[in-house]
């Protein structure tokens, strides 16, 4: 075992864990007292972050360990947790990439953060060319129909 702690709070006006329509989403990332805006400078730079935080509203009844339907849905097939991006995941950690907007002291403002108000941050990276995939990237035809709303 080992421990995280925050690096930061999630801060918007979702409180509720909806699977759609998050792309107009404005959100601050508020870093907690242990950081001053020295750790952000230069953050402002860099058009994306790929934000690491802990989905801390998932009850542990409703981790999935097994293959299952995306979105119960019975149209799309079975696939295990790891082959899909939904939040009920062993560990609850997301990730997403999110467009900078600016900063406003300790504070990142972002666009496309798929986490509710309160949500703790447990890292956050700059998006690099660099780091990105080469090559072609391919996804099941599934995964269109239940992305189609979630960025709204």
């Amino acid at each position: 075992m080992f421990q995280l702690k925050p690096i930061a709070y999630v801060r918007n006006n979702r409180d509720e864990v909806i699977d759609d329509n998050w792309g107009d989403m404005i959100s601050e990332v508020e870093l907690t007292d242990e950081f001053s805006e020295e750790s952000i400078q230069g953050i402002e730079e860099f058009s994306h972050l790929d934000v690491i935080f802990y989905m801390d509203q998932v009850e542990d009844e409703q981790i999935q360990t097994k293959a299952r339907r995306p979105r119960n849905n019975p149209n799309h097939p079975l696939v295990g947790i790891f082959a899909q991006r939904g939040k009920n995941r062993p560990n609850k950690l997301g990730v997403t990439t999110v467009k900078v907007i600016r900063l406003e002291g300790r504070n990142i403002i972002v666009q496309g953060l798929d986490a509710v108000n309160g949500t703790p941050v447990i890292d956050m990276k700059p998006v690099m060319k660099e780091f990105l995939p080469k090559g072609e990237v391919t996804q099941p035809t599934w995964t269109h129909d239940i992305m189609k709303n979630y960025w709204g």
